[in-house]
């Protein structure tokens, strides 16, 4: 279960991947690359349903299948991909060594191997477009929960999203009859932005089935062997990665696990959150074939765990291209010191406007990252208040900043112009 803490909630999604020319409706995905998909073909109304429109890049190939951006971004009204987000799909930081994400990865990868020789499978080519079904149902997020809206998911249609969680595949590899297992990936949300929330990020989560044979033995219950041997294994896990810091566990709720427990390490003078884990819902593995087990399972964030080992202050900076980061990571160095290069200084713009009963700052974040990109760097709420007639005015600050040179008073002019009037036409609001 893929609980994320690069992102404030934690809920945070059977595809079969087509080439640009076969695709125009996804009905389910198989979250498998290319050694799983299977052929299909659509009626020809379907195929030209959609106004086609030219690609703002290449077709990706990702898992050895080809996407074009007509299959992710669509004149639909349910669909709420924008191309900066499908510019995304297939980079796999996660699968780059000399990354800081592909790093911590293999690290992980590597206690599992020495911890637990030839267990555990892993998986970190899984297509990120998935069914709601899987992303949602299958691992037990209620109907009415926030993390289901289009406010926090990416649509493609109603029935098929960017995946917002790996825990999205772990019903499909328990079917398969896998045990023991790994799954890393890139993950979708609309958030906020900030120097720590990025709309694509990276999770690891992992799997461990456990039968009547483990644990009768033992002289314990089924769940109490399980949640045992989840924190041994993850406590060796943080030794691993962090060295010799102080831990501690503490119960919390999430909807997919009982019990359920969160991992705090005390690193850097303060306790950090590391991950979130728990003893899977047996409801999870009925339905999935297996009536007499129980399971454990983890999830973390590589973003966040790599800001702080690599001491990265930007999340921005894991996008970068720009030799000056790049060249400071090498294969299996993990926790070399990031080395600031770029001091260059942030540009502020405030915009106000009445909003209306539609009105969310996720929507508006959308709209400031369709525009600037990776140029901006926060929108901050600095001031609301709600006049006599019950009107309600919000007043945000955008910092704009590169972090790789400067920006032109004229180029911030031009881009804040944009947003100004982004703002005013897609999220319907009255500017001030």
């Amino acid at each position: 279960m893929a609980m994320s803490l690069a992102q404030a909630t934690l809920f945070s999604r059977t595809s079969l991947f087509l080439s640009r020319n076969s695709l125009r409706s996804f009905t389910f995905c198989i979250p498998f690359s290319s050694s799983s998909v299977a052929s299909t073909s659509l009626p020809s109304d379907k195929l030209h349903r959609n106004k086609w429109r030219q690609p703002v890049a290449s077709v990706l190939e990702l898992g050895g299948l080809k996407i074009g951006r007509e299959d992710v971004v669509r004149d639909d009204p349910t669909n709420n991909v924008p191309d900066t987000i499908f510019s995304k799909l297939g980079m796999q930081l996660h699968r780059r060594d000399q990354h800081p994400i592909g790093i911590l990865k293999n690290a992980i990868h590597e206690y599992f191997d020495t911890s637990y020789p030839n267990k555990f499978d892993k998986f970190d080519d899984l297509c990120p477009i998935v069914s709601v079904k899987q992303n949602f149902d299958d691992v037990l997020v209620p109907a009415d929960h926030v993390s289901r809206s289009y406010n926090d998911t990416y649509y493609i249609d109603a029935q098929t999203v960017l995946r917002c969680h790996t825990s999205a595949h772990q019903a499909e590899l328990l079917r398969r009859g896998h045990t023991h297992f790994l799954v890393a990936g890139d993950v979708y949300r609309r958030d906020s932005i900030d120097s720590t929330h990025y709309p694509v990020f990276h999770q690891m989560e992992g799997v461990r089935v456990f039968s009547p044979d483990d644990w009768e033995a033992s002289g314990v219950d089924a769940t109490s062997y399980a949640a045992e041997d989840l924190k041994k294994c993850l406590e060796g896990l943080a030794h691993h990665l962090f060295g010799a810091v102080e831990m501690r566990w503490i119960d919390t709720y999430f909807p997919f696990t009982n019990p359920s427990f969160e991992l705090e390490i005390y690193f850097q003078d303060k306790w950090l959150e590391v991950l979130g884990c728990g003893v899977t819902e047996q409801e999870i593995l009925i339905r999935s074939g297996k009536m007499n087990n129980v399971a454990w399972a983890f999830g973390l964030g590589l973003e966040r765990l790599a800001m702080v080992l690599f001491d990265i202050p930007d999340i921005r900076l894991f996008w970068s291209n720009d030799e000056r980061f790049t060249s400071q990571f090498s294969k299996g160095q993990l926790g070399v010191k990031f080395k600031p290069f770029s001091k260059y200084p942030p540009c502020y713009k405030d915009i106000s406007f009445w909003i209306n009963e539609s009105f969310t700052e996720n929507n508006l974040c959308e709209v400031v990252r369709g525009i600037a990109g990776d140029l901006a760097e926060e929108v901050l709420l600095i001031d609301n208040f709600t006049n006599k007639k019950g009107m309600t005015s919000h007043c945000y600050r955008i910092a704009y900043r590169s972090m790789e040179r400067s920006l032109t008073d004229e180029e911030i002019n031009g881009l804040q112009w944009n947003v100004r009037e982004q703002v005013q036409s897609k999220l319907k609001v009255v500017l001030r």
